[in-house]
Parts: structure tokens; C-alpha cells; sequence
């Protein structure tokens, strides 16, 4: 890698973790980092390919409240990085990048202590009316907060391919071998997380005609979406016509549909 394509996929990390606490326009899209690292390293096919796998990966997973979850899209970044520069595939990338993710846990603790002190001495600032140095104090949160992403990235990009093929021919077949499969398993169970929060008893007929577009008829994914969107607006206009109709006709429009 070149040191401008470390410097920018090192500004994408300080980037993504700055934009979670400000912003927000695209802090928690795996599939977009991986898919701007792509684009930095000349291979925009691999950065999507690894940031949906990802990004399927990491459904259902959430932070709740305080809580720390591993950094998905860190682990986008480095392993579209690692894949693109040592031609190695999806495989040696998840092989750097998810254990970073899960690194990336222990420095979002660290953040949010170093980050329960400042608020402390945001708090006495207000008190003692201090308020131009108490605006000025917020600032720091969230630039402190992107190095939390980007000294793990930088570390990971910086030692170049050499120093990653190495561990890679370190590693044992099996793992690496394991490593390949989990991304091939791991979304579909990140899916079946999502339908858990969804009404899939409702709408599980809607599930199985996308199943058969895909796996049998090989319609691409913006054909299934195409169809999926058309059946959302049909069941929309039908629960609109549910919600504004009077009582008796909705009670008649319920005994025909039963019929």
C-alpha cells in the first residue's frame, strides 16, 4: 500500500468513529466502509463484497445502553485493506480484521471512561459559569473519540502486507479454513437474529417467495428488492384501507377477504 492509500483509509476509521458521535450519516453502515476502502484501493468489488458480509454479520447485534459491542465496521476497513493488498481474499482479511473488532471493544470502554471524566469537568464549568471553556471542552469527545478506530487501522495498514502474509502463513489451514466458512455462515445467522425483532409469523410467505427468486430462479438482489417493494406497498395500501375504513366496512372488508 501506498502512504496515501494508508493515510486515507486511516482518515475513513477517524472518519466513521467521529461521525457515530456527531452526525451519524453513516457511522453504523459496514457495508459503506468497506465499500470506501474499496474505492481507495482500486478494488470497489472486494470492499462491498467483505463490507456485506460484514455488515449481514452484524445484524441483530446491538449496543444496548452503555454497553460495547466489536466494531464491525473497523473490521470492514482493515479486512478490505488486508484483501486487496495481499490478494489473499475475504478469508486473511476476517482473519486481521475481526480480531481488531473485537479489540476495538476494549478501547470504546476506554472512550467512555476518559469521556465520564470530562463530563464531570463539563459539569463544574457550567457551575462556575464558565461557559465559553465548557463549549470548547465538548469539542474534545468526539476528536479523542476517532482515534479510537484509527490508531488500530493505522497499525494494521502501516506494517504493510509483508508483515500480515507472514502471520498468515503462521496461521494453521484449519483456521484459516474456519475463518471462510464463519463468513459464510455468520449472515445467515445474523439474518435470523434480524427476523427475530420483525413479524415474520405475519409475513413468512413474503420470506419464501424471495428465497425462490434467489435460489431457484437467480434473480439479482435488486430484482427480489424490486419485488419486495411492491408487495410492502400492496400490504400498506391494505392496511390503510383497514385503519380508515368505517367499522361495518371494515368488518365486511375482513368477511370477504376470509372468503
Amino acid at each position: 500500500m501506498t502512504a496515501v492509500q494508508i493515510i486515507l483509509i486511516t482518515l475513513v476509521a477517524y472518519w466513521k468513529m467521529t461521525d457515530n458521535v456527531t452526525l451519524q450519516l453513516f457511522a453504523f453502515n459496514t457495508i459503506v466502509c468497506g465499500w470506501l476502502v474499496g474505492l481507495i484501493m482500486g478494488d470497489v468489488a472486494t470492499g462491498l463484497y467483505i463490507g456485506a458480509t460484514l455488515q449481514l454479520m452484524s445484524m441483530g447485534v446491538v449496543a444496548v445502553g452503555g454497553s460495547s459491542m466489536p466494531d464491525y465496521p473497523v473490521a470492514a476497513i482493515i479486512a478490505t485493506a488486508i484483501a486487496c493488498s495481499t490478494g489473499r481474499g475475504m478469508e486473511a482479511g476476517l482473519a486481521i480484521g475481526l480480531p481488531v473488532a473485537m479489540l476495538g471493544v476494549n478501547f470504546d470502554v476506554i472512550y467512555k471512561i476518559f469521556n465520564g471524566f470530562l463530563m464531570h469537568k463539563e459539569m463544574s464549568l457550567i457551575e462556575e459559569g464558565k461557559f465559553k471553556s465548557f463549549l470548547n471542552l465538548i469539542k474534545v469527545s468526539p476528536l479523542f473519540y476517532g482515534l479510537c478506530s484509527a490508531i488500530p487501522v493505522f497499525l494494521c495498514v502501516a506494517i504493510g502486507p509483508t508483515v500480515v502474509n507472514a502471520v498468515l502463513d503462521f496461521m494453521p489451514a484449519w483456521f484459516t479454513t474456519g475463518l471462510s466458512i464463519a463468513g459464510g455462515v455468520l449472515p445467515g445467522v445474523g439474518m435470523a437474529m434480524l427476523l427475530m425483532y420483525m413479524p415474520f409469523s405475519k409475513y413468512w410467505s413474503f420470506l419464501i417467495i424471495g428465497f425462490v427468486l434467489t435460489a431457484y430462479l437467480n434473480v439479482p438482489v435488486l430484482g427480489v428488492g424490486a419485488v419486495g417493494l411492491a408487495a410492502a406497498y400492496e400490504v400498506y395500501k391494505k392496511e390503510m384501507r383497514a385503519a380508515t375504513a368505517p367499522a361495518g366496512a371494515a368488518s365486511s372488508l375482513g368477511d370477504l377477504e376470509d372468503e
